[in-house]
């Protein structure tokens, strides 16, 4: 068990916050790199040219570490709908092919296939999971030989419930089909082998599970689509673009890898140097290790709440950092307006209570969560 890295955040003793799954708080050491970053721009000149391309490639080494992937396969982003973009934009779609997501989906990882769809006569399928399992089977079952792409997430984002990424990223090979991957609510969290699951695209935004500042995210891009279309066109993404008096030479050819997918502005000191400092807290304890961690305090909070009533799904259904509770006879009226006058921060997403700690929860959180709920419930 990771010790309580509470005293890392700038989070007083009677908050008790559950909803990492919303925003994770920053660290000190992620809000002091921001600040020093930001801190730059008051002496410009002491910004050098070097600098525009050393603090993207810093963040992005550290983002594919993390993810366990080559650097050269990282670009950088400033949302998840910007990820996917690209990779709409890059994979192919036939009239009458099929897209297959889950059902009540984030909508970020729905609006760009809808509109490929609509582009090409193609559809969306959004699959529905059995009422108490994962969506594994669902997803499984919606692949063959009409699917172009298939855009799931590792753990859907209101209940946790898991996507098994390697048998689906398999079943995605045998039809032909592409795998886009929305990791936001997973990655940092939950340990992904990306050389076996074999994505086209994934994405993270980094102000969840990331641990870092709002603004700014990672994709991947498998080396297959290297060669591809960036959505937009930048001076600093060209070949050649480290060499500033040359800038008018105009040449056709991108930066290396996936390095042509990168936002415009990408050399923002604030948002990658915090990103990176939200990545470094992660790798200090390396995600299996947090994700043994989350999964002892959910499953803590899972077995006291089911003694007040409340059901879940077990690990493996879901994601281990991801709870959801589920009340026997409905939400009870205002809940979140109470836990929240007790100083207890969760989500309600659904019919469920979506409680999504990290390393900085500690037993009185752990109790505060619960004898309010009791109270709610009495």
């Amino acid at each position: 068990m990771i010790a309580s890295q509470r005293h890392r955040f700038s989070i007083s003793d009677e908050v008790h916050y559950f909803n990492c799954a919303y925003m994770a708080p920053l660290s000190h050491e992620v809000s002091e790199a921001m600040v020093a970053a930001a801190r730059l721009k008051e002496q410009p000149w002491t910004f050098r040219p070097a600098d525009f391309f050393s603090v993207a490639e810093d963040f992005r080494s550290g983002a594919a570490a993390l993810a366990g992937v080559p650097v050269d396969s990282v670009a950088i982003v400033p949302s998840v709908s910007y990820g996917l973009a690209v990779a709409a934009k890059n994979l192919p779609m036939a009239k009458g092919q099929q897209i297959v997501t889950l059902a009540d989906q984030f909508p970020s990882n729905v609006y760009a296939w809808q509109d490929l769809a609509s582009r090409t006569g193609g559809e969306v399928i959004a699959v529905k999971r059995p009422s108490q399992s994962c969506w594994t089977e669902a997803v499984l079952d919606a692949i063959g030989p009409d699917t172009a792409i298939v855009a799931v997430p590792n753990c859907h984002w209101a209940d946790g419930r898991v996507v098994d990424l390697v048998a689906v990223g398999e079943t995605c090979r045998e039809h032909g089909a592409a795998l886009v991957l929305d990791l936001t609510q997973s990655l940092g969290a939950m340990p992904l082998d990306f050389e076996t699951v074999q994505p086209d695209f994934a994405v993270a935004a980094c102000y969840k599970w990331l641990m870092g500042p709002y603004g700014i995210g990672m994709l991947y891009v498998a080396p297959r689509h290297h060669g591809g279309q960036p959505i937009e066109h930048n001076w600093i993404n060209r070949g050649g673009s480290e060499d500033f008096s040359r800038l008018v030479d105009y040449r056709n050819d991108f930066q290396p890898g996936a390095r042509r997918f990168d936002m415009g502005e990408k050399s923002n000191p604030p948002l990658l140097r915090g990103a990176r400092a939200g990545i470094d807290f992660l790798m200090e304890f390396g995600v299996d290790r947090i994700a043994e961690a989350l999964a002892e305090r959910t499953s803590a909070i899972a077995e006291d709440a089911a003694k007040i009533g409340l059901a879940s799904a077990p690990i493996g259904t879901r994601a281990a950092h991801f709870l959801s509770l589920e009340f026997p006879h409905g939400v009870p009226e205002g809940l979140t307006e109470r836990l929240a006058e007790n100083n207890v921060h969760v989500s309600l997403r659904g019919a469920s209570l979506r409680v999504t700690p990290h390393l900085y929860n500690t037993q009185a959180d752990h109790d505060a969560l619960l004898a309010t709920l009791a109270e709610c419930l009495g």
